[in-house]
């Protein structure tokens, strides 16, 4: 009888072991993210903070709105207040960030395309205590500032992939139009490319004024139209690729457009074969890490990149790729 009972006593926990588990796996995962929710993902409800973006970005740069939308999401998501300001003028630039520090932000993030300018007034944000993210420009100085980490895209390698694309189309003379001068970015983008080409093609460059569009036209439109032999045309940003298009048209040249970054008028014109294929850095993931590596610092002691550049890019879209970006395009991320 003894045997008997005991023999039940093991069936029947062998029926109830299995609820066991079951109970575990369902409310133990729910305990266990629970207790960490203080630094989960999702919405936080961790302490506001109040972070600066401070950028190089032109009045009306398309690109710039996708970082923002980017940074906008990690805010939002991290219950943080963001301040976003630019100014494509060192100086200005510089200034905005020490009126960050006069404020007493919670956190920078800040890009640097003139490193003897912006470098400084970072340095002294860092000095203040301020922790400092860098991303999409600065890439070769950001640990020299003081940056805890950098997002974005080595150029030099971007311009590298760039150029060994353009040789393997057959260009055999490139121009590289470069929207603003003194910008360490976009010279790294145009000898990349240059090293790229190897023997394979010649470059020349062309600087415009990237925030005067009938400059750009006409700049382009004249280059083209006083030099035929240019077969391919490189522009290092979306909205300088978009008028490009009309100068080709305008000097009757057979060149093909190539070119750096996107938005979602230029996405559609990789879509109709005007422009052959973007290098994209990703925007909207430079915006978003960012933020959200601040957040993570000031609620979790985390730094992102072990002291190394996070690469954002490059990745190219072009024919192969073109209708799966462009629905996120649609919506500004891309």
């Amino acid at each position: 009888m003894f045997r008997s009972r005991r023999r039940a006593i093991g069936i029947a926990l062998l029926l109830i072991l299995p609820l066991i588990l079951a109970a575990c796996s369902t409310t133990g995962g729910k305990k266990a993210a629970q207790a960490g929710s203080s630094v989960a993902a999702g919405h936080a409800n961790t302490q506001q903070y109040t972070i600066a973006m401070i950028t190089h970005a032109a009045p009306g740069d398309t690109f710039w709105d996708i970082i923002r939308h980017g940074a906008l999401a990690a805010a939002a998501k991290d219950n943080i207040t963001l301040k976003y300001s630019s100014d494509p003028d060192p100086t200005k630039q510089a200034a905005l960030i020490q009126d960050a520090i006069n404020s007493k932000v919670a956190g920078i993030a800040v890009t640097d395309p003139n490193p003897a300018a912006i470098c400084p007034t970072i340095q002294k944000a860092v000095q203040a205590g301020i922790p400092v993210v860098m991303f999409n420009a600065g890439v070769s100085n950001w640990q020299q500032c003081g940056g805890m980490s950098y997002f974005g895209q080595d150029e030099s390698i971007a311009g590298l992939a760039a150029g060994k694309r353009l040789a393997q189309a057959g260009a055999k003379h490139v121009l590289c139009v470069l929207q603003a001068t003194g910008q360490v970015q976009l010279e790294a983008r145009c000898n990349g490319v240059q090293k790229g080409l190897g023997g394979a093609a010649t470059m020349s460059k062309l600087y415009v004024n990237g925030t005067d569009n009938s400059a750009v036209l006409s700049g382009i439109s004249a280059k083209l139209a006083q030099d035929k032999t240019i077969d391919a045309v490189l522009t290092l940003g979306a909205p300088i690729a978009l008028i490009a298009i009309q100068s080709i048209q305008q000097s009757h040249s057979t060149a093909k457009l190539y070119t750096f970054d996107t938005n979602a008028a230029e996405i559609a014109k990789i879509k109709s074969g005007a422009v052959q294929w973007a290098v994209d850095q990703q925007p909207y993931l430079q915006g978003y890490l960012s933020v959200d590596s601040l957040w993570l610092y000031l609620t979790n002691g985390n730094i992102i990149g072990g002291g190394v550049t996070v690469l954002t890019g490059p990745a190219f879209i072009d024919a192969s790729n073109v209708a799966k970006v462009s629905q996120y395009a649609l919506a500004g991320n891309r």
